[in-house]
Formats: C-alpha cells, sequence, structure tokens
C-alpha cells in the first residue's frame, strides 16, 4: 500500500472524530421518520420459526463468561457435526436479538451500536443445520424467523472463491455475513456514521465468538473478500446495502 493510501485512510479516521454534527440538519433533526429496523419482506414468504430463550437455554455448555474471554480465538477447522437449530437460533440472538423496544423504531438488542441504530442485516449460508435445507437465508430479528432467499448452487466453491480461496469458509457449517444498510445510520448521524458502522461490526462479531465458546462452536472472523463478487452472491445492489463483515461457525 502507497504512502498516499495509507494517508488517506489514517485522515478518514481522524477526520471522523472531528466532526461536529449538527444534528438538526440530519434527517432525523427534519423529522423524517426512521429507517424500519428491518429490511421489508413479501407476505407469504418462506420463514422459519427459530426456537424460543427456553430452547436456547438447553443448549448453552459454557455458561462462565471468563473461560468464554480466556479461551476465545479465530478457529478455522470445523468438524462434520452439524449445528442444531436451537444452537443457530442462540448464535443469531446473541448477535442481533431484541432485547425490547425503546420506542417505535429503537430496538435494543444484544450488542452496543451507536444511536441503537443498528444498520446491519444478518445474511446465512446454511450448509450443515439440522431440520434446516441448505441455502441462503436472512434473520428477521423483529420476528425471531428465517426468512429463506433461495438454493445456492456450489454454495462452498463459490463462498471459497469470494473469499478469495480462503477453503475454510467453504467448509463451515453456517456461514454468517453481515451486509450494512448505511442509511439507518446516516438517518441520524449523517457524514458520522460511517466510522461508528464499522464499530459496531465488531461488536457483533466479538459476540458472535463469545457464543460460539459456549455451545463448543468456534468462528473466523474474515474481511478479506471480494466486495462485488460477495454482494453478487447475495443479491445486494453494492450501494443502498453491502457485505462488510463475515464469519463462517462450525463445531470443533
Amino acid at each position: 500500500m502507497s504512502d498516499e493510501l495509507l494517508e488517506f485512510h489514517r485522515d478518514f479516521l481522524k477526520d471522523s472524530l472531528r466532526l461536529r454534527i449538527n444534528f438538526s440538519q440530519t434527517d432525523q433533526g427534519r423529522n423524517v421518520p426512521p429507517p424500519p429496523l428491518e429490511k421489508p419482506f413479501e407476505v407469504g414468504s418462506d420463514r422459519i420459526s427459530l426456537p424460543p430463550r427456553e430452547e436456547m437455554d438447553e443448549v448453552i455448555r459454557n455458561r462462565d463468561l471468563l473461560s468464554a474471554i480466556t479461551n476465545r480465538e479465530s478457529r478455522r477447522h470445523f468438524s462434520i457435526v452439524p449445528l442444531s437449530l436451537p444452537e443457530l437460533a442462540f448464535l443469531l440472538w446473541s448477535t442481533q436479538g431484541i432485547r425490547s423496544m425503546a420506542a417505535p423504531g429503537v430496538a435494543l438488542r444484544t450488542v452496543p451500536s451507536a444511536g441503537a441504530r443498528h444498520s446491519f442485516e444478518t445474511y446465512l449460508f446454511v450448509r450443515n443445520v439440522l431440520d434446516l435445507n441448505n441455502g441462503l437465508y436472512r434473520y428477521l430479528p423483529v420476528e425471531h424467523e428465517l426468512l429463506l432467499i433461495g438454493k445456492v448452487e456450489r454454495m462452498g466453491p463459490r463462498l471459497v472463491e469470494a473469499c478469495l480461496g480462503q477453503g475454510f469458509v467453504g467448509s463451515a457449517a453456517v456461514t454468517f455475513v453481515w451486509s450494512t444498510i448505511p442509511y439507518r445510520m446516516e438517518w441520524r448521524y449523517a457524514h458520522g456514521a460511517h466510522r461508528v458502522i464499522l464499530m459496531d461490526a465488531g461488536h457483533v462479531c466479538q459476540n458472535l465468538y463469545l457464543a460460539c465458546e459456549a455451545i463448543g462452536a468456534g468462528t473466523c472472523a474474515v474481511a478479506a473478500y471480494d466486495q462485488e463478487g460477495m454482494d453478487r452472491l447475495i443479491g445486494l445492489d453494492g450501494e443502498d446495502e453491502f457485505v462488510i463483515y463475515l464469519a463462517p461457525v462450525g463445531k470443533v
């Protein structure tokens, strides 16, 4: 990377710290209604109800937070043992689950987010989950359901290709892919939104690491991927919504 490009990226971070947002000039300040908490879906879409908290609690093997933090590491080797649906539900709830509604259009979730804006959507490439057909899904946090997007031919090889040849991505039971819809954050923070979106992505993925430790699974955060290739694989426009982070998950 050239010195000029390094300086550009460092300036992006520093300039974000210097920003003084005039909230009266944001869409929130103009009384524009907030964007929805999740992308809409068609009535009658193929949706799968996820197990409730009671069933999720039963699959947690280790409730010791200190052990989860101590043992947390990136894991790239997964067994052929499938994830159960309650285990997958627990991972989804841990990373984007809604605990309560603070106000109309404002959700308090299991992870922090600047202004409780939560700009992310969670997509899942499912390969080895009990009682769940392989394919591409989207998590619906409001309903705590999965929305089936469709089958993906040659899912493993295509994921590996989009992740620049990282083979372990194609061997996971499920690969979490987080996209961002920037306007959800821009609505409140305008030009100051983009730095905190990146911070929020770290919050989400760290919760996935710790939740995996609790159920005997592992994950590895992946930020090296072909942007256009990943967006295309999910069917995103790459402008109003695009992939920002991903993490394959499997039993270890």
